[in-house]
C-alpha cells in the first residue's frame, strides 16, 4: 500500500463530500429541526393547560364515591340519586364530559364493576387513576367485612418495602456502593452508539463504491490508483466525514437550544420547572414519581447513583471505546466495500450483505442479555469473538472485565480486521471492474483465489 496515495484519496473523499450541498443541508438542517422540536415541546407543555374533565358519578355501590377526590384536572360530581340512562342521554346538557357508573356490590365476589361513558375517547391516565381509586375502595370494603378491629391499620403496618443495597468489592476487598441500573444505561448507550455507527456509515461506504462503479468513474480512478489504496482511502475518508458531521450536530444543537432558551425567557422555563405535572408529562413520568425524585428519601439514591458513576473505570472505558470504535468500523467497512464492489446497484447487495448484518444483529441481542448476566458464557464469548466484540465488550466493561479478556478481544479484533481487509482488498480489486453480471458468493470465492 502507498500511504501517500491513500492520504490523497482520503483528502479527495473528505473534501468532495463536505462540499456537497446535501452534506451542508443535512448538517445544518438536522440541528435546527431538533432544536425547534425541543422548543415546541417546551412551549406546548409550558403554556398549554389541559382542560379539566367534569365527571358525573352514579355510585350504586355506596362505597366508591368518597374515594373519588376532585383535583386540578378532574372534577367528580355525585349523581348517585339519578338514573344513569337519563344522565347518559343528557351529558352535554348537564355540561359533563364523562359518566362513570359503578354497579351495586357483588356480595359473592365482594367487588363492583365500572363503566365509563363519554362523547370523546378517554385517555389512559384517566382510566388508570379511576381504576386505582375503585380498587382502593373495594379493598377497604373487603377488609371491613372481616370485622376485625383496626384490620386496615394492621395490614398497612405489615407492608414492607425492602431495598437491596449493592456493594462492589475491589481486589483489596474495599467495598463501594453501586447501582446495576446505572451500569445498564451506560453499557446500553455505548453498545448502541457503535452498532449504529457501523450500520450507518458502513452502508455509506458500500453505497459510495456502488455509485462510483455504476457511473464508471472508478475506471478512471483505477488507472492511476491501486484498488487497495482506493478502498482504504474511501473507508477512512467517509469515517472522517461522519465524525465531522456528528460533532457539528452536537455543537449546533447545543448552541441553538441555548439561544432558543434565552429568547423564550427565564419566566417560562421557571414556570415549566415549577409545574410537576407538566414536567412529568414531558419526561414520561407520573407526578408521584416526579415528587419522589425531589423527596428527601431520594437523596440517598442520588448519592448511590453518583458513587456508581464514579466507580466506573472511565479512563479504561473511553480508551476501549475509541479502540473498538475504530477497529469495529474498519472491520465492517472493509466488508461493506467488498460487497459494494461486487454489485452494480443497492438491490444486488441484499443477499451479499447477510453474512455482515447477521453478526451485528446477534451482537445487539447479546448486549440485551448482558444486562441480566454480564458474566454468562454467551456474553463472554460474544465479547471476545471479533465480529461481535466491538459492541458486546463495551456493554461488559462497566460491570468489570478481566484485563486478559480485554487484551485478547482487542488482539483478535485487530488480527481479524487485517485478515478481512486482505480478503476484501482481493475481492474489491477484481469486483470493482466487473460489469453486466449479478455476482454471487461463488464469484467472490473465485475472485479471492485469483493471484
Amino acid at each position: 500500500m502507498d500511504f501517500r496515495i491513500i492520504k490523497t484519496v482520503i483528502s479527495r473523499e473528505y473534501l468532495t463530500r463536505v462540499k456537497k450541498k446535501s452534506f451542508l443541508v443535512t448538517t445544518f438542517l438536522v440541528p435546527i429541526l431538533f432544536a425547534a422540536m425541543m422548543v415546541v415541546v417546551f412551549l406546548i407543555m409550558g403554556s398549554t393547560k389541559e382542560r379539566k374533565q367534569d365527571v358525573a358519578v352514579v355510585d350504586q355501590s355506596g362505597i366508591v364515591m368518597p374515594y373519588l377526590e376532585s383535583g386540578d384536572r378532574v372534577k367528580y360530581t355525585d349523581f348517585s340519586v339519578e338514573d344513569p340512562e337519563n344522565v347518559k342521554m343528557h351529558l352535554k346538557d348537564l355540561d359533563k364530559d364523562v359518566l362513570v357508573v359503578i354497579s351495586p356490590i357483588d356480595t359473592v365476589k365482594k367487588t363492583v364493576s365500572v363503566q365509563a361513558y363519554s362523547n370523546d375517547p378517554l385517555g389512559v391516565e384517566f382510566t388508570n387513576v379511576l381504576a386505582d381509586r375503585v380498587d382502593e375502595a373495594v379493598e377497604d370494603y373487603r377488609i371491613g367485612q372481616y370485622g376485625i378491629e383496626n384490620l386496615s391499620q394492621i395490614m398497612e403496618d405489615v407492608k414492607s418495602n425492602v431495598k437491596v443495597t449493592e456493594y462492589t468489592l475491589d481486589e483489596s476487598g474495599k467495598e463501594t456502593v453501586s447501582e446495576s441500573g446505572i451500569y445498564m444505561i451506560v453499557s446500553m448507550l455505548l453498545g448502541i452508539i457503535i452498532w449504529m455507527f457501523i450500520m450507518m456509515f458502513g452502508g455509506q461506504v458500500m453505497s459510495s463504491v456502488i455509485e462510483e462503479k455504476s457511473s464508471r468513474v472508478v475506471e478512471v480512478l483505477i488507472s492511476s490508483v491501486k484498488a487497495v489504496d482506493l478502498m482504504f482511502g474511501k473507508i477512512i475518508g467517509i469515517a472522517l466525514v461522519a465524525l465531522t458531521q456528528f460533532l457539528l450536530w452536537i455543537v449546533l444543537t447545543v448552541l441553538l437550544t441555548s439561544i432558543a432558551g434565552t429568547f423564550m425567557g427565564k419566566d417560562m422555563l421557571k414556570g415549566f420547572s415549577e409545574n410537576p405535572e407538566v414536567m412529568a408529562q414531558t419526561v414520561g413520568m407520573t407526578p408521584d414519581q416526579m415528587q419522589a425524585m425531589n423527596s428527601v428519601e431520594s437523596t440517598g439514591e442520588l448519592q448511590t447513583i453518583m458513587v456508581t458513576l464514579s466507580n466506573i473505570p472511565w479512563v479504561k472505558l473511553i480508551i476501549s471505546f475509541l479502540i473498538y470504535f475504530v477497529l469495529g468500523y474498519l472491520l465492517y467497512a472493509s466488508l461493506y466495500a467488498a460487497v459494494g464492489s461486487a454489485a452494480e446497484s443497492v438491490d444486488d447487495t441484499q443477499q451479499l450483505q447477510m453474512p455482515i448484518t447477521i453478526p451485528l444483529m446477534i451482537a445487539y441481542l447479546i448486549i440485551l442479555m448482558a444486562f441480566q448476566n454480564p458474566d454468562s458464557g454467551t456474553v463472554v464469548w460474544g465479547s471476545i469473538i471479533p465480529f461481535t466484540s466491538p459492541i458486546v465488550m463495551l456493554a461488559r466493561i462497566p460491570y468489570g472485565v478481566p484485563m486478559w479478556q480485554l487484551i485478547l478481544s482487542i488482539v483478535l479484533l485487530f488480527l481479524t480486521f487485517l485478515g478481512c481487509a486482505w480478503v476484501s482488498a482481493k475481492i474489491y480489486k477484481v469486483g470493482i471492474l466487473m460489469f453486466g453480471k449479478k455476482s454471487t458468493f461463488k464469484d467472490l470465492w473465485n475472485w479471492l483465489r485469483q493471484k
